[in-house]
């Protein structure tokens, strides 16, 4: 389908005015959740891989009111607790490639992480609000903005703890930022649409637990290198069809 991706808020990094696009995808299909804590789990225990934040000693974790990368955190220890229903988190951009590869290996089906564009016609579902329920940000849909106890949860929720948006689709805004496969590119000609396999910057989408309300928009936009992982940042799988 079509659909007018963006919002004049724009989103992300102080980036402001970002325009809005008609943009149209193909046919294809998302995950219901943002990848679990157990889902990840079988595939390290099938491939013993191991991820750039264990590799590497660290990952960015939120404590004492600061964001910092500190060592001996991963997707195992996030330094708050979790389950095998909760997202899993510190996890980089390799790391979910590496995951959607094995899926694809293990199913014979082409799994992927969604492009930009598919990413923002999922969260949206059909709507043109900032949010897929309205225009007004509410704890009573997401988890979002260090709520301490607004919504129940600090950190990270057990996936599909809000309500479905009208696609069926759990937690696209809030709980985790979520990894696409599209290079970030100011604007929108053409990239929001492609999938790469390598960019300085990707394109991150969702907002999190973390996030304020302007954060976690349909159109709110990120960037990262694709190395970085962070205690709100996860991802969901898209499968070609």
């Amino acid at each position: 389908g079509s659909f007018r991706m963006g919002d004049i808020q724009g989103g992300g990094f102080l980036i402001f005015n970002q325009p809005i696009k008609m943009v149209s995808v193909g046919e294809f299909a998302m995950g219901m959740y943002e990848v679990t804590v157990g889902e990840f789990s079988k595939f390290v225990n099938t491939t013993g891989y191991r991820t750039d934040a264990e590799k590497e000693g660290h990952c960015n974790i939120y404590k004492n009111r600061v964001f910092n990368s500190e060592q001996g955190y991963n997707w195992r220890n996030p330094n708050f607790s979790q389950n095998n229903n909760y997202p899993v988190t510190c996890i980089s951009w390799s790391d979910a490639n590496a995951y959607t590869k094995w899926l694809s290996n293990q199913t014979g089906k082409i799994y992927r992480l969604p492009t930009e564009a598919e990413w923002e016609y999922a969260a949206r579902a059909g709507t043109e609000t900032k949010y897929w329920w309205g225009n007004i940000a509410s704890h009573e849909y997401t988890n979002y903005g260090l709520a301490q106890g607004k919504d129940r949860w600090k950190y990270t929720s057990p996936v599909g703890s809000f309500s479905a948006n009208q696609f069926g689709l759990y937690d696209t805004l809030g709980n985790l930022r979520e990894w696409t496969c599209s290079e970030y590119e100011f604007g929108y000609n053409g990239k929001e649409k492609q999938c790469v396999t390598s960019a300085k910057r990707l394109s991150l989408r969702g907002g999190s637990w973390y996030n304020e309300p302007m954060e976690v928009r349909s159109a709110s936009r990120y960037r990262d290198k694709a190395t970085n992982r962070d205690s709100y940042l996860g991802f969901r799988v898209s499968r070609q069809l």
